[in-house]
C-alpha cells in the first residue's frame, strides 16, 4: 500500500467514524455503567414496587391528563418516585443479548426503577401490538423479567405488567 492509498484509508475511516459508520468488535466497545438486574429481590417484592409505580403513575395521569410529550409524564413519574425513595434510572442503557447470551448491543430504556422493573412510558391515544412487542423484547433479551407498559396520551389511563 503506497503513501495515497494509506492516506485515503486513513481520511475514510475518519470520515466514517465522524458519521457513525465506524464498524466495531463488540468486545472493543468500552461498555461501561450498564443496568444489571437485581437477582436479591422476590416476585412478591416486585409486585410491591410494581403496586407503587401503577399507583403513582395513575395519580400523574389524573393530574396532568392527556395532552403532553412522554418526557412531561417521564419526569412527573422519576420526580414523585424519587421522593417516596424508590430508585430510578432514567434513560439507563441495558446490554440486550443473542439467544446464546452473546452481548450484541447497548440499547436505552426510558426507566428501570430499583433495579427490577422495566418501564416504558408512552403518550400516545392508544398502545399497539408494536408498543406490547417492544417491551416484551426488552424482556426477552435482557436479564429483567419484569416490565410495565404506562400509556398517559389515551383518554383513559393504561398500565399492564409483563412478566417472563
Amino acid at each position: 500500500m503506497d503513501g495515497h492509498e494509506k492516506a485515503q484509508k486513513a481520511q475514510n475511516a475518519q470520515n466514517a467514524q465522524k458519521n457513525g459508520l465506524q464498524k466495531m468488535p463488540i468486545e472493543s466497545l468500552g461498555v461501561t455503567n450498564l443496568i444489571k438486574p437485581r437477582t436479591d429481590l422476590s416476585d412478591a417484592q416486585v409486585n410491591q414496587i410494581c403496586d407503587v409505580i401503577r399507583e403513582t403513575s395513575f395519580a400523574i395521569h389524573r393530574y396532568f391528563g392527556p395532552g403532553f410529550r412522554e418526557k412531561v409524564y417521564e419526569r412527573a413519574l422519576v420526580h414523585r418516585l424519587s421522593k417516596a425513595r424508590i430508585k430510578v434510572d432514567v434513560q439507563p442503557s441495558v446490554m440486550i443479548d443473542d439467544e446464546d447470551g452473546t452481548e450484541l448491543i447497548e440499547e436505552v430504556m426510558d426507566l428501570i426503577i430499583e433495579r427490577a422493573v422495566i418501564v416504558e412510558i408512552k403518550a400516545i391515544r392508544e398502545t399497539s401490538n408494536a408498543d406490547i412487542a417492544q417491551l416484551l423484547g426488552y424482556l426477552k433479551a435482557t436479564s429483567f423479567r419484569h416490565g410495565l407498559l404506562v400509556n398517559f396520551g389515551g383518554p383513559a389511563f393504561f398500565i399492564k405488567k409483563y412478566f417472563l
